[in-house]
């Protein structure tokens, strides 16, 4: 076994040849058979030992590896975090039927070393739109194969599912300010979220060509969102919560906007380009059904 373990780099494989030698321990215990107590013993310290080298390896593969020769250009995600996520997966039952505490240090390191990854990544992207969808949907792809894992795996689930909302969130103000550009930032510089008092003063003349750019193509504009988001969404449920949250987010900035249009000197000059906030509910609830 000694010399056998050497030239072995499957740290899968060892992980099972550690689980199957600690159940031989435990039926020879409830059988009261001593007799192999020190071949396993000594065969578990020759496995450990050899499976942490072989993880080792796998973690600073991870750190050396040239993130421009192996990044693809697209946001769906990658192959190699993929692999690596079901490594992980795979390691968390082992160990939840037979490890002892000294994989769970071992598993936060590979954590750390796939967000390296991610990270550089996502550098690689000219927006930061694309760097954010691109972390989006590899977070959903890690989440979905751990879930596979079971309850072992609610902590590293729950910490990809934190990253997925705040790059979600992040997503969704790039989305909003590429196709309402004019509005998200009229809003954010002029108006504050209760709706009563404004951070800079307006006046007719800034809201103006926010209010009739806006009516004259926020339906193109909701249209092509929502085909952006369906095509590069690489899940279903992922592409919703995206559209969800863009487009409460939209209905919620316009009517800020209306809000001001009224309180403004002059805004009832522009009450004829308003577009009404059932409109533009009635728009969003039929892309909703679509999906």
């Amino acid at each position: 076994m000694k010399l056998t373990l050497a030239n072995s780099h499957d740290a899968i494989c060892l992980m099972l040849m550690i689980c199957i030698t600690k159940k031989h321990q435990l039926v020879m215990s409830n059988r009261r058979l001593p007799c192999l107590d020190t071949y396993l013993d000594k065969a578990l310290i020759y496995l450990w030992p050899r499976f942490k080298t072989v993880f080792d390896m796998y973690i600073q593969s991870l750190y050396q590896c040239d993130a421009k020769m192996l990044w693809v250009d697209g946001t769906h995600p990658h192959h190699i975090v993929r692999c690596y996520m079901e490594f992980t997966a795979s390691l968390i039952q082992l160990n939840a039927e037979c490890g002892d505490g000294q994989l769970d240090m071992s598993l936060k390191r590979l954590r750390l070393a796939v967000d390296d990854l991610l990270v550089r990544f996502a550098e690689k992207f000219a927006t930061q739109k694309l760097k954010h969808l691109f972390l989006l949907n590899n977070c959903d792809m890690a989440i979905s194969i751990l879930k596979e894992a079971g309850e072992e795996a609610k902590e590293l689930r729950r910490y990809f599912e934190e990253k997925l909302e705040s790059n979600l969130v992040s997503f969704v103000d790039e989305l909003l300010m590429e196709y309402f550009g004019d509005l998200i930032k009229f809003v954010k510089n002029h108006i504050s979220e209760d709706l009563i008092s404004y951070t800079e003063c307006p006046n007719i003349a800034d809201v103006e060509p926010v209010v009739k750019n806006f009516a004259v193509k926020w339906r193109t504009a909701l249209e092509l969102m929502h085909n952006e988001v369906v095509t590069c969404c690489s899940n279903f449920v992922s592409g919703m919560a995206i559209l969800k949250a863009a487009m409460a987010q939209l209905l919620n900035d316009y009517n800020r906007l209306s809000e001001c249009v009224k309180m403004i000197p002059g805004g009832s000059s522009l009450n004829r380009n308003l577009v009404s906030i059932t409109s533009i509910s009635y728009e969003i609830r039929k892309y909703s059904r679509t999906l």
